[in-house]
């Protein structure tokens, strides 16, 4: 336990539950419902709407091995490939041969997904797969199908929810067990104010953190709150310098800020082509699948090609689709593009790469439980091992939805299961907790001009130094605001943002200054080549009690196990599936 907490008044209201799982997206819903299904007393929070999260904004669609002479051995090296030498394999091995029926299972939940002339699942390419294994619904509406499914399924099971909650900071007990999470309710939640759901069992699903960014296809709700909270609790981050920038996102001038249009992967899957002002490919004898390289070679290749010709931008040619593909096959891209005024049918579309996935996140094990007992994570805000240096695309669903299914296994198992909170006194701060100075709302916007001047797609350990200090800077100033007084920054919603922010920028900058090689989507300038020898290893960071991060790195390319202090743990061999009864065979 660090002993930090956000500045934040004292919960004024709390409720009783089993497990909370903080985020609506593929993996928080299917945590919940799992856990519902067996009995336990689930309570839902998210920072907006229901339907809000990331997830909704899948164009692409959800990776498994479903079409004919497809293996989820062929699925494995895909992922291990794009992953750049840092996958852990046991996890992508569980991935791969658990996602079709964990598919076949949303399916039965209610999801549509997009069909052939013959009824079966439709498939396509996207960038690293040497197969169409990925299913799609609504053309490109397959986030939006995948949560509407999920969320009138939670809605029929009469789960409690809790929306347009920002939640603020884990509670555990004198041992340092998980007892529930604060949270502040705005708008027009159940509550008002700052609140606390006690449960033995908290879930993070609270996914990415783009915000970080100047321009990202986040949406504004990705601050990075989950890994924040979990970094103040005490618990371990990993792999946070690989920061996947999608490279096709559209154009909208280089003084663009916020959520950003993407232009899915599948675009390309389906044939269209990259190419320069003068209409040449610029692809082609740069990878073997050219266009549908991974996506850390494509954002590359494009920002390489920026630089030669001293543009802002490239272009995606999908011209020769026609009319009709792109109204059938492509509405919701072809509606943003027409929005923006610019006509795929008839014109080029304007791309450049901009944030789009965190690979790293907060340090799992197979079971997706945190080296905080009690505290999971699951989806974008984990680092599960299956992504490695860089994610292969469309395996982001899958992931949210085999390990929230692995953590509801392991929290329905569990010890606690049923037990709910441990005490209903009224929530107290533990003796010696330390309040985190806040940012001014203003700040997010420094924090990300400094993260994309310094540590986007081009890093180097100059840039990177550069951001650190100016980083520090901010944490500084802050501090010196709240001890002389009167206090610019309230405690509120975009101060606690701000705040998160920041330490997710701390560390994910320490991390990359660390890590002095170019790997997946961590490309450093002045370091261009990968280097197995030295880093083909892990990054693993905690902050200390005053914030500071503290990196250390792994003994090789596998994760160290996961000790969360539960005594099963110590039979627990490092490498292998968390969980016997879900232990994946060999195909």
């Amino acid at each position: 336990m660090t002993g930090i907490r956000l500045t934040a008044p004292a919960p004024g209201w709390a409720i009783d539950a089993d497990v909370v799982v903080v985020g609506s997206g593929v993996a928080g819903l299917t945590t919940a419902l799992r856990c519902a299904a067996a009995g336990l007393a689930t309570v839902v929070v998210t920072k907006a709407r229901l339907d809000d999260g990331s997830t909704r904004w899948a164009q692409g669609g959800i990776a498994a091995a479903l079409g004919e002479g497809d293996t989820p051995e062929q699925h494995l090296d895909d992922t291990l490939v794009a992953g750049a030498g840092l996958c852990d394999e046991t996890a992508v091995r569980a991935l791969v041969t658990e996602g079709p029926d964990a598919v076949r299972r949303l399916i039965e939940t209610g999801a549509h997904f997009d069909t052939t002339d013959t009824g079966a699942i439709a498939l396509t390419r996207e960038g690293g797969h040497h197969r169409r294994r990925i299913a799609h619904a609504g053309g490109d509406a397959t986030g939006a199908e995948i949560s509407r499914a999920l969320v009138e399924a939670v809605r029929s099971a009469a789960l409690r929810i809790i929306e347009n909650a920002l939640v603020l900071d884990l509670l555990t007990d004198a041992e340092g067990r998980t007892e529930g999470v604060t949270l502040h309710v705005m708008g027009e939640g159940q509550h008002d104010g700052v609140g606390a759901v006690r449960a033995p069992a908290v879930v993070l699903a609270t996914g990415g953190m783009g915000q970080v960014f100047s321009a990202t296809t986040n949406p504004p709700v990705s601050t990075g709150d989950g890994v924040a909270l979990a970094l103040r609790a005490g618990a371990e981050v990993s792999d946070l310098e690989f920061v996947q920038f999608h490279p096709t996102v559209l154009f909208l001038g280089a003084d663009s800020e916020g959520q950003q249009p993407l232009v899915s992967e599948a675009v390309r899957g389906e044939g269209a082509h990259l190419v320069d002002a003068s209409g040449t490919r610029f692809m082609l004898g740069q990878h073997e699948l050219a266009e549908l390289a991974p996506r850390d070679i494509v954002a590359k290749a494009i920002t390489r090609q920026m630089l030669l010709h001293g543009t802002e931008h490239m272009y995606l040619d999908a011209r020769h689709f026609g009319a009709e593909m792109w109204e059938q096959r492509f509405p919701t891209i072809l509606a943003a593009c027409r929005a923006h005024g610019i006509d795929p049918v008839t014109e080029p579309i304007p791309v450049a790469p901009a944030a789009h996935y965190a690979s790293g996140g907060v340090r799992t094990d197979l079971r997706g439980r945190t080296t905080v007992p009690g505290l999971y994570a699951c989806g974008e805000v984990a680092c599960t091992g299956v992504h490695g240096a860089n994610r292969l695309a469309s395996n982001s669903l899958l992931e949210g939805l085999v390990f929230a299914e692995r953590i509801a296994a392991d929290i329905v198992d569990g010890p606690r299961a049923g037990s709910g909170a441990a005490s209903r006194n009224p929530v107290a701060e533990p003796a010696g907790t330390r309040t985190v100075p806040l940012l001014t709302a203003e700040s997010r916007t420094a924090v990300q001009r400094i993260m994309t001047k310094g540590a986007g797609v081009i890093r180097s350990g100059g840039s990177l130094a550069v951001a650190a200090g100016e980083l520090d800077a901010l944490q500084r100033a802050a501090a010196a605001t709240e001890k002389e007084g009167p206090k610019d920054a309230v405690p509120g919603v975009e101060a606690w943002e701000a705040t998160n922010l920041l330490l997710v920028s701390q560390v994910l900058v320490a991390a990359a200054r660390q890590r002095e090689e170019t790997r997946g989507c961590h490309w450093r300038e002045d370091r261009p080549e990968r280097d197995d020898a030295v880093w083909r290893r892990h990054l693993v960071v905690r902050v200390d009690p005053y914030l500071r991060p503290v990196v250390r790195t792994t003994d090789s390319s596998l994760f160290p196990p996961v000790r969360t202090g539960d005594p099963a743990d110590s039979a627990l061999p490092a490498g292998l599936p968390n969980h016997p009864a879900d232990a994946p065979e060999e195909p």
